[in-house]
């Protein structure tokens, strides 16, 4: 069976070598004659040492660097200070350990890729002074592997022993004592002997003391020899959270790593990653993997099925995905199978959810109050009289005088439960991981909902000693619902404004049953109807890869991937009457079906070779990448009635269509070269070219090169009295170039197209031609990156870890519409010609310890971030509203007026007007009064015009920070995640704030704080109907506001069962825990919005706050 594998994995690997270019056959054939050249000379385990007097710990740090083997042993047994003297060359490794263990009470064995060194066996026991009876017992690691020369210890004496080669022991203990059990890498355990004479122990890793492995681009790496700028987290930072989205679960975790999460829509509550701050005038989503292969969206899995995610933010790391790098990588790596006997694991939760805030609206009598106050300045008659403001108040005629709460009416508590099943295991040669997961969501919004079904399965199977196969299945349907509006239909956007905006005096239904109405209808009416849009989207991604060990360090992979994606969109707007004089129609219906699909194919060499002092890795490899898109629109009107939603029953004589395809190729080659000198000098270059159908032929190549390298201080001999406290100490520094070919949803940039539409006489007739949209520069190319940094990592005590970063990143080449003289009659082309510079610092502190039955960890981050714009293709500026693009200034910045506190009188308002208001450019259309902004002549040419308007902060915040917290005592834990932002502005807009404008507006409770000759000192400008003063509708730094914060993003509590509790049940874990998201917000907005909310008209949906329990099982 093994041969027909081998037969028809050949067959497939013939076929794929066929497709290789001869360039690409060539350099592996070199490589592998030069690699082979190196890897006989070194295939033995040899080493050559010279040492004098020297410590054992030292000696085997040598070893295990020219080796390229671990070392496991007990401190209790080993005596890593006595002193020895050794000098070989060229010997056997198993020589050299002879003579080190020589004269000593130790033994060693050399398995799985680790020295052993362990205490050698006399009788099986330990003599002690009191002998009540013997003990026996086994160490285990988490996957139920022995450990060799684990301590045991009887707490409060120096009597133990040591596991023996199949991780066993043998004692002789009194019933009252407690055994400590300790090995290096891993967490000691304190167990009491009681009555037993048999134990099983299980030793969990210590994370601190482990030398961590970090995914990197193409493979993995060894924490302590990187030389780029990577942040990596593990299953633990995202488990039992009631996240529904990755994105919102990584923020606060990572520096350098800024996550905004903007609203809690169900199915579309992603976040916006910046790794690094923003790079470009275009788009800065970072490029993500998962399991190696770009999936869509970082959000189509289930956290439950992560294993870590990793970051790469600089050119170093990130410059082996090239052109697609320039904005940082996120890689997911996904949870795989592990030999043993089956394991059966479930995870579920169930969860409440509110706003985590909402405007406060003004009643309807407060709101009527100020609206007559603000009628009486403007010389006109108060609407209501004080017997109306009293019914209002006092809810006497809920009809005529309502107080109609709009938000409640809309919004209400929401409910979601998650539930993740996981079964894995394995043997030597097959190991298998298949989860489901199933999410169900009601949103906080009436009739927004989400219900999303995953599964999973990984597998890997071990053909031969030196070939291997991985196969992963991934398939995710999201399916979710937002209800419509009437107004602009397409999501709830439109209808959460109205319910944000519509007077509270207008009441929800008249007392007939009708609806009461403004002019744009009623928004609860259309929650009523139960119109929705529906998104369905399906995901399908496959995975097959082959790993052959050509010869010992010399592995080649090959590696195929096919993923698809569908989406259908459909939105159904029904026919309304409001009431017998009011109605909306008639019903419409638009669908849209996305699809693409992307097939990757990549090809790899890896060498991984010791020898003596000298690391060296060489990786090669080749990719092939073709991705298609297509799109198709239907919309028809005037349906029979609204239960009947099919396009053929709407009205043909309505209906309109449209659709296209789209497809791009990638051809790519890298290569990427590590070597190291006794670990402790460590380089690293790498080198991808990207060929990418975006790009005319003359253009199409770029090439994207980086170089980075660290030194170890913490390894060299001038340390070594430090190495009690001073774990480890590295500096390193990288620099490279990134490219950029995502700027851009445009996928022939460089190609004249022409579209179909156009009409012109000929023959007296019109007829339909061509015609051309936009002029094309075929010499347009990539963004490129130029990024350098510079690190310091640092571990003491093994119990506090340290790192810091500098970096500097400047793009150039920014592809920008530049206009077209108006006689072309063509729109802006594009071209590469603006410029900019990112540059930040990024510092990350940790502190772990356990003691006893507590442990502790503390996490903290701090990024600071600011970007300034160099180039902008020939201008100094582009004003675009309220925003501006400026040389010299951040991207993102604010453009408005300063203002400079209130009219304190009419007279004040009146001189002002006088000094500026005649005088050319003058902006304001309306008089000033008292109470009004006022504005200030901020470059001081005594006038008042559009030049004096200023740049006032950001959008971006220029720093992000974090805090992580886990705290454990026994069975217990407890986690907590805060986040915050600081250097960040926000424009709230009168929408927000509500006008005095009748039924139409709804004021918040901000003007309660109104200026007035009464209330001089008000918060608020004087209230005014429709904004006649344009205090309301003039952008200026007064609405502008600090949106720094500090948010509880999560806590939880969590107690696990004793296994001997369990045991009998069948379990072999049970956790229960509470969780929360959200919780509170520290801010200092003078409205109750959430400080991530984005700017507008008060129609976003809002972020939410989560509280839930659930249970961890494992069988």
């Amino acid at each position: 069976m093994k041969k027909n594998y081998l037969c028809l994995i050949s067959r497939y690997l013939l076929i794929l070598i066929e497709k290789i270019p001869n360039a690409m056959k060539l350099t592996f054939f070199f490589l592998v004659i030069s690699l082979l050249t190196f890897t006989v000379k070194a295939s033995a385990q040899k080493v050559s040492i010279s040492f004098n007097n020297a410590k054992v710990e030292k000696v085997l740090s040598s070893i295990s660097k020219q080796t390229g083997l671990s070392i496991a042993y007990s401190k209790q047994i080993v005596n890593l200070d006595r002193k020895v003297s050794i000098k070989v060359e060229n010997a056997d490794v198993n020589l050299v350990l002879e003579k080190l263990i020589a004269d000593t009470n130790l033994n060693y064995e050399i398995k799985n890729n680790k020295i052993y060194l362990f205490e050698k066996e006399s009788d099986g026991s330990t003599p002690v002074t009191t002998q009540k009876k013997k003990i026996t017992g086994v160490v285990t690691d988490s996957n139920g592997e022995t450990i060799i020369g684990a301590n045991i210890i009887i707490k409060g004496t120096n009597i133990g022993t040591t596991t023996n080669i199949d991780g066993k022991f043998f004692l002789e203990v009194s019933p009252n004592d407690l055994l400590v059990v300790s090995y290096l890498g891993y967490e000691s355990q304190t167990i009491s002997v009681s009555n037993k004479t048999n134990f099983t122990i299980k030793l969990s890793e210590d994370q601190l003391a482990l030398d961590e492995v970090i995914v990197v681009g193409y493979g993995v790496q060894q924490k302590a020899n990187l030389s780029g700028a990577v942040a990596q987290l593990d299953s633990k930072e995202l488990s039992n959270r009631p996240i529904t989205n990755i994105s919102s679960g990584i923020q606060g975790l990572m520096p350098g790593v800024t996550v905004t999460t903007s609203e809690g829509r169900p199915g579309q509550d992603n976040g916006s990653i910046r790794i690094r701050g923003v790079g470009t005038l275009n788009s800065s989503d970072p490029y993500v993997l998962i399991d190696g292969i770009e999936s869509g969206s970082m959000n189509s899995i289930d956290p439950n099925d992560i294993e870590s995610i990793t970051v790469l933010k600089d050119a170093s790391s990130a410059a082996i995905y090239g052109s697609k790098a320039s904005n940082g990588v996120i890689l997911i790596t996904t949870k795989r199978g592990k030999t043993g006997k089956p394991q059966i694991s479930y995870n579920g939760y169930v969860g409440i959810q509110n706003p985590t805030a909402m405007i406060d609206l003004l009643s309807s009598a407060d709101y009527a109050t100020l609206y007559n106050q603000a009628l009486t300045a403007e010389g006109k008659n108060p609407r209501f009289d004080e017997k109306e403001i009293q019914k209002f108040r006092d809810g006497s005629d809920p009809y005529k005088y309502p107080n109609t709460d709009w938000q409640d009416l809309a919004f209400r508590t929401g409910v979601q439960h998650q539930h993740n099943v996981n079964v894995s295991g394995g043997t030597d040669n097959i190991r298998y991981l298949a989860s489901v997961g199933y999410l169900n969501q009601s949103g906080i919004l009436r009739n927004s909902s989400r219900n999303q079904f995953n599964a999973r399965t990984n597998l890997d199977i071990k053909l031969s000693e030196k070939l291997n196969v991985r196969m992963n299945m991934a398939y995710f349907n999201n399916t979710y619902s937002d209800p419509n509006s009437c107004l602009i239909p397409g999501n709830s956007d439109l209808l959460i404004r109205e319910v944000n905006i519509v007077a509270p005096w207008i009441p929800y239904k008249n007392e007939d049953g009708s609806y009461g109405t403004v002019s744009d209808g009623n928004p609860i009416a259309w929650l009523d109807m139960d119109q929705t849009v529906d998104n369905n989207i399906q995901n399908f991604s496959g995975t097959v890869a082959v790993d052959y060990q050509i010869i010992e360090g010399l592995k080649t992979s090959v590696q195929g991937a096919y993923i698809t994606n569908n989406q259908h969109y459909k939105s159904f707007v029904k026919d309304i009457q409001y009431s017998p004089i009011k109605y909306h129609g008639p019903n419409e219906l638009t669908e849209t079906v996305y699809n693409w699909n992307r097939s990757n194919l990549d090809v790899l060499l890896n060498y991984d070779k010791r020898l003596n002092l000298h690391g060296l890795k060489v990786l090669l490899g080749y990719h092939l990448e073709k991705y298609n898109y297509y799109e198709n629109t239907m919309f028809r009107k005037g349906f029979p009635n609204n239960d009947l939603t099919d396009m053929n029953a709407g009205t043909a004589s309505t209906q309109t269509n449209g659709g296209f395809t789209r497809e791009l190729a990638m051809l790519s080659y890298f290569g990427r070269i590590n070597y190291d000198y006794d670990s402790k000098y460590l380089f690293e270059a790498n080198i991808r070219a990207d060929a990418s159908s975006r790009f005319s032929p003359d253009n199409r190549w770029g090439y994207f090169p980086s170089l980075s390298a660290a030194w170890r201080l913490s390894e060299e001999d001038f340390m070594e009295n430090a190495n009690e406290w001073m774990n480890n100490l590295k500096i390193r520094g990288s620099w490279g170039f990134l490219g950029n070919q995502d700027a851009l949803n445009d996928y022939y940039p460089w190609m004249n197209t022409y579209s179909i539409g156009a009409n012109y006489p000929f023959n007296n007739n019109l007829s339909t031609g061509y015609y051309q949209e936009n002029y094309r520069l075929a010499s347009i190319s990539w963004e490129k990156a130029r990024t350098w940094g510079i690190g310091l990592d640092m571990t003491l005590m093994n119990k506090i870890n340290f790192s810091m970063d500098y970096y500097d990143r400047k793009t150039t080449d920014i592809i920008m519409d530049v206009p077209v003289p108006s006689e072309f009659a063509l729109g802006a082309y594009k071209d590469n010609v603006g410029a900019m510079v990112n540059r930040g610092l990024e510092i990350a502190l940790g502190y772990n310890n356990r003691w006893k039955d507590w442990s502790l960890s503390v996490n903290g981050n701090f990024t600071y971030n600011r970007n300034e714009i160099m180039n902008l293709g020939g201008v100094q500026r582009m004003i675009d509203g309220n925003d501006i693009k400026q040389i010299g200034s951040p991207i993102n910045s604010y453009y408005a007026y300063k203002a400079v506190g209130f009219f304190q009188s009419d007279a004040e308002a009146q001189a002002y007007m006088d000094k500026y208001k005649g005088k050319e450019g003058y902006p304001f259309t309306s008089d000033f009064k008292a109470g009004d902004i006022i504005y200030s002549d901020t470059n001081g040419d005594g006038k008042m015009t559009s030049e004096d308007r200023v740049i006032c902060g950001s959008k971006d915040p220029k720093f992000t920070y974090g805090l992580n917290i886990n705290a454990g005592w026994r069975g217990f834990d407890l986690s907590a995640i805060f986040t915050g932002a600081a250097g960040v502005s926000r424009f709230f807009n009168t929408q927000m704030y509500g006008e005095f404008s009748g039924d139409t507006t709804h004021p918040s409770t901000a003007w309660l704080d109104a200026w007035s000759t009464e209330n001089p000192d008000g918060k608020m400008p004087r209230v005014a109907v429709n904004s006649p003063s344009s205090s309301m509708n003039t952008v200026s730094t007064f609405w502008i506001q600090n949106a720094n914060f500090l948010r509880m993003k999560s806590i939880q509590l969590g107690y696990t069962f004793p296994s001997e509790w369990i045991k009998p049940s069948g379990l072999s874990n049970l956790r229960i825990y509470y969780s929360g998201e959200n919780l509170f917000t520290i801010d200092n907005l003078m409205i109750n919005v959430d400080p991530e909310a984005p700017e507008g008209r008060g129609s976003h949906y809002p972020l939410v706050q989560t509280h839930s329990i659930g249970v961890n099982l494992t069988f």
